[in-house]
């Protein structure tokens, strides 16, 4: 699944009349590039969300014949449901029987989505991430159970764990792309309308083991401010080397 539904506010003004998703970089847009690294991974049914000008995506979907994919739209136009929600939503579309890999639409990396993906098969769930400087963390244990998530500029903690002795765990940022299993979909009844994935996987670590993966040699970018543009674009020429 691509979360490609977000308002994109921080790459104003280009979102005033485009979806982030069809924001470009390198010539092609941002949804191209990760249909085409899912593609090429071996993935074959794709769900993306839509709800920022979204006829503007189901156009260049279909205008393209899909990227030759069995490509499902999960619209929100009616409401933007965050993350969770968003999953939630779009449960119907997946298999029933399969894990499904979620990719945010405006992240770039090296990750090999199809090891990752062939890795997580047997967890609840399975988070990428890394050493990476940032202000929101996840909390892992010495195992890779995610036991929490803590803010370090305002020192907010959250988890299910109470109290959480947050030293001896460790901090690691989230990417963006994580792979959950269907075995956990019956736990989103539990769930409102609209509400994030971490929350979810907060909500949940305590009673299914939830683990992180971290990528030591991670190059990853996160293309959410118009500044950070034509850095994309030499960043995704390292990618291809």
């Amino acid at each position: 699944m691509i979360f490609a539904a977000g308002l994109g506010t921080r790459l104003k003004p280009l979102t005033d009349t485009m979806p982030k998703a069809l924001v470009s970089v390198g010539g092609d847009p941002l949804l191209k590039h990760v249909i085409i690294k899912l593609k090429n991974a071996g993935f074959e049914r794709v769900v993306v969300n839509v709800h920022h000008f979204a006829q503007q995506i189901i156009d260049y979907l279909a205008a393209n014949n899909n990227f030759g994919l069995d490509i499902r739209i999960s619209d929100e136009s009616e409401m933007l449901l965050e993350t969770g929600g968003g999953i939630k939503k779009a449960i119907p579309l997946f298999d029933a029987d399969s894990p499904v890999l979620i990719h945010n639409v405006d992240i770039l990396s090296n990750v090999d989505l199809s090891a990752f993906y062939d890795l997580s098969s047997n967890n609840n769930a399975t988070l990428l991430v890394s050493e990476r400087k940032t202000k929101r963390y996840l909390l892992f244990d010495e195992q890779m159970n995610l036991k929490g998530w803590t803010n370090v500029e305002t020192g907010e903690v959250k988890s299910p764990y109470v109290p959480l002795d947050v030293e001896p765990l460790q901090r690691l940022a989230f990417s963006g792309i994580h792979v959950i299993s269907p075995f956990m979909f019956p736990c989103f009844d539990e769930m409102p309308q609209r509400f994030s994935i971490i929350d979810f996987y907060l909500k949940f670590c305590c009673n299914y083991p939830l683990r992180g993966y971290r990528k030591t040699d991670l190059r990853l970018m996160d293309v959410g401010k118009t500044d950070t543009l034509k850095e994309a674009e030499q960043f995704l020429q390292t990618l291809s080397i």
